[in-house]
């Protein structure tokens, strides 16, 4: 029996990260897949950056804000940043060694596994074909919104990239745990794969509650750059 914790889209936010990796080592999950955005928006990018580069068996995929401090921003802003993005990217660009930019960059857009039969993908989101970033997120989708976009046949499909959780059954099965990191509840949610040599036995979606006000504290005392605009938008705040 091999037990897989999945999660995504941390963004910044180490009490969630925390609760949720103690969560998933409680439930004997010795291997973790992130599905991209360690970074952006919370105000502990290095702290959950060296969380999960220093965590045994774990693989740690593209997100739309790794890749963007892998590439490094733009010296002005551009016309496709809005409002305080550009600044808030800096502040977190800032915080962070410029050393591990080449240690991100490694990190692969797709992770395949096989466990018997099955097949399962890991990944951020689809990509976009005509350029190097990720398509165009589909806000309320259908499974068959997810079979065009994805357009996969593996058994599983575990993505993240927009927030809330989904599960939805087509020619694949898609499962977007729910950010980790960005909730309006003070939960931090994951995935739980359950495999053997004969295949997948069980998927289960899980949530556990985490120090909201430690976490709007950092944004206050760390001065996070575009912090009441992304209190208010990701945390109700």
């Amino acid at each position: 029996m091999r037990k897989i914790g999945v999660i995504t889209d941390v963004h910044a936010n180490l009490p969630a990260l925390e609760a949720a990796l103690g969560a998933l080592e409680a439930a004997g999950c010795e291997e973790v897949v992130h599905t991209g955005d360690a970074i952006g928006i919370g105000p502990y990018p290095a702290e959950c950056l060296d969380l999960l580069l220093n965590r045994p068996q774990t693989h740690l995929l593209m997100g739309n804000h790794d890749a963007l401090f892998v590439t490094g921003l733009p010296d002005t802003q551009p016309p496709w940043m809005r409002g305080g993005e550009y600044g808030h990217q800096r502040w977190t660009h800032a915080q962070l060694d410029a050393g591990l930019r080449d240690v991100v960059g490694a990190w692969p857009y797709t992770v395949g596994m096989a466990f018997g039969p099955a097949r399962i993908t890991f990944c951020h989101y689809a990509r976009n074909p005509e350029h190097a970033g990720f398509a165009s997120v589909v806000m309320d989708p259908s499974s068959s919104d997810l079979d065009q976009l994805f357009g996969t046949d593996a058994d599983i499909v575990f993505y993240g990239h927009h927030h809330p959780t989904t599960d939805l059954q087509g020619k694949s099965r898609y499962i977007n745990p729910g950010s980790l990191g960005c909730h309006l509840l003070a939960e931090a949610r994951f995935a739980i794969l359950t495999t053997d040599d004969t295949g997948i036995r069980d998927v289960s979606l899980h949530a556990v509650p985490y120090d909201r006000a430690r976490l709007i504290r950092a944004f206050r005392d760390r001065d996070v750059s575009g912090a009441d605009a992304i209190l208010r938008m990701f945390f109700g705040q």
